[in-house]
């Protein structure tokens, strides 16, 4: 083993850890598991999402936040293509395409509700407690589509 294996293989560790935080925040997110979801974000995190002008600090406030905003929805959430760099030994950033499809309850009137979603999480992460988190996450979507037939698509 050569003077730079070690340090090779700790940063693909932590681009694999990355990639299974990330999932775990699409997973906990959908099966709307809010303790599992807390546990992705670093306690200091901020969320933003610019098309609702949506700016939250801090881990309890980001789940309180999202929870009560999906609260009885549907929600599908994928993440693709991600493009991680370690910045230091414990931060790194990333940018992963995304796409969502969510639907509150039909309204008494009938119809749907909601939206499909496409476009970017911009993040930066640190390692608290001995484990990745997301410290900044910003959902940045380049298309909104309604999923009501008669309201026209959105583009960002």
């Amino acid at each position: 083993m050569t003077d730079q294996e070690p340090t090779l293989l700790r940063r693909l560790l932590d681009l694999e850890e990355l990639r299974r935080l990330k999932a775990s925040y699409f997973r906990n997110l959908d099966t709307k598991n809010w303790d599992g979801f807390a546990g992705v974000f670093a306690s200091a995190a901020v969320l933003e999402v610019p098309e609702a002008e949506m700016v939250v600090n801090g881990r309890e406030a980001i789940v309180r936040s999202v929870s009560e905003a999906l609260a009885g929805t549907r929600t599908v959430h994928h993440g693709h293509m991600p493009e991680l760099e370690l910045t230091g030994p414990d931060t790194a950033r990333g940018t992963w395409a995304m796409f969502d499809y969510v639907e509150w309850p039909a309204p008494e009137s009938g119809g749907r509700v909601g939206l499909q979603g496409y476009g970017h999480y911009v993040e930066e992460y640190v390692r608290e407690d001995g484990r990745w988190r997301i410290n900044r996450s910003r959902l940045e979507r380049l298309r909104v589509d309604s999923l009501a037939s008669d309201v026209p698509a959105v583009a960002g």
